[in-house]
């Protein structure tokens, strides 16, 4: 464990599992006291105590991103209790790669944007102005390789990331006079249960903490430096 962020606080959306969860250990072995949200507090109970059985901080809070209340009601547990955020990983979202966008009924549409694309607004909507306030910050959008690909059967899943990664881009110029840093991770094909594994290789493919390794990169760049975005591959085609 070491201490690169103490005093730190992070907050980590889909936290439970798959990413969210790699992410969240990770910083929280760097020192940062995390909390982990998402609409499972069961799961994220186990992790919370499997990173704290670590060393790490971990604190897990049941969050809704896809509900507007929700979001604000924990904005207001989390800010009541460690007074700050310094690091915000919006990395909840799910997938939808079941057939063409013809056939996709709208109430799956609406699942994939409101988790994907609108819970992010939610969350940066909430959490921003505390950092404002600070003149300090960091955030970091989980995107997918899919956001600049095309991907036939999941047309919803990548139309979420595409504008992702346009409302990450905006909002970083919205953001950097206040010097906070808002960054987007594209991971390309990932062994968790979120991506399709039909026809690919786990062993080829990348691991939760590989994006993990990338978050902490992120978040220990000097202070006059930015990545926009990064595009995690694998080494070999899964």
């Amino acid at each position: 464990m070491s201490s690169e962020l103490a005093g730190q606080v992070t907050v980590v959306t889909g936290g439970g599992r798959g990413i969210g969860a790699a992410v969240a250990e990770r910083l929280a072995l760097m020192g940062a006291t995390t909390v982990i949200a998402g609409r499972n507090i069961s799961q994220l109970g186990k992790t919370a105590e499997a990173i704290s059985s670590r060393g790490g901080k971990c604190e897990p809070l049941e969050c809704d991103v896809t509900e507007l209340a929700s979001v604000e009601g924990f904005t207001n547990r989390v800010l009541q209790s460690a007074k700050k955020v310094d690091i915000l990983v919006n990395n909840a979202g799910i997938g939808g790669f079941g057939g063409p966008l013809h056939q996709l009924p709208p109430d799956q549409w609406d699942a994939i944007l409101n988790t994907n694309l609108r819970g992010v607004y939610y969350c940066m909507r909430a959490f921003a102005p505390t950092m404002i306030a600070r003149k300090s910050g960091h955030i970091i959008n989980i995107s997918s390789i899919a956001s600049r690909n095309a991907l036939p059967n999941g047309a919803a899943y990548a139309a979420s990331k595409w504008g992702l990664n346009g409302l990450s881009y905006s909002a970083a110029e919205e953001l950097r006079s206040h010097n906070i840093r808002v960054s987007v991770v594209c991971p390309g094909s990932t062994d968790t249960e979120l991506s399709p594994h039909a026809g690919k290789d786990p062993k080829k493919m990348l691991k939760a903490e590989d994006v993990a390794h990338v978050v902490a990169m992120l978040v220990t760049q000097a202070p006059q430096s930015f990545v926009s975005e990064i595009v995690l591959r694998p080494t070999q085609k899964p």
